[in-house]
């Protein structure tokens, strides 16, 4: 029994990481089955004895990516000083910096979870409660030291600030926008946005 599922482990890491690579290569629409099974190694059957879909695969792809993300924000959000905007420009210049290592990639997450059904396996966007809560926890503190005024609605700032996050990603396809770029544009958004939080 170990020998079966250690051989479904080793497959289902062979499809991730082919599909990984197809993804940012030719793009999530073009990427096809029958490519991430050759890609992998492995046979069609076994992709689709695995997951349901291309769509669960990319979800599973993003999710794996985010353990990455998380060990670096776990890195670098303790030993964040100054004030509350500052805090919250510095977790959001961390996401950038990680997702736009592999910018088609996480573009193709976001333009599939727009057509993706209410399937349980998949993770929808603006679903990640640990990244979410890192946001929320930076404006809580806030409150706790004065910065930020009672009475705000945390998980509602929470909400605008990761809109604008994820509409800023239209950048990269229209004018070809780096991670500097997406950054200085995050910083500015986030002062606009703070000023309605803060105390004065």
């Amino acid at each position: 029994m170990g020998v079966r599922e250690d051989g479904k482990q080793a497959t289902r890491q062979r499809v991730l990481a082919a599909a990984r690579d197809l993804f940012e290569e030719i793009g999530f629409e073009e990427a096809t089955i029958r490519m991430i099974a050759q890609r992998a190694g492995v046979s069609v059957g076994s992709v689709f004895t695995t997951f349901a879909g291309k769509t669960e695969i990319l979800s599973h792809v993003m999710a794996d990516r985010l353990e990455g993300m998380y060990a670096e924000l776990d890195r670098v959000v303790p030993h964040l000083r100054g004030h509350t905007v500052d805090r919250l420009r510095s977790i959001m210049a961390v996401h950038y910096s990680i997702e736009m290592r592999r910018q088609r990639l996480f573009v193709a997450y976001i333009s599939a979870s727009f057509s993706w059904t209410a399937d349980h396996s998949v993770i929808p966007l603006g679903q990640n409660v640990r990244f979410k809560g890192m946001l929320a926890d930076a404006l809580l503190e806030g409150l706790a030291r004065g910065e930020v005024r009672e009475g705000v609605n945390v998980d509602t700032f929470v909400e605008v600030l990761l809109a604008a996050y994820i509409w800023n990603y239209r950048l990269i396809s229209r004018e070809g926008a780096d991670v500097t770029q997406l950054i200085d544009l995050m910083d500015r958004q986030i002062g606009v946005l703070f000023e309605g939080v803060a105390t004065h």
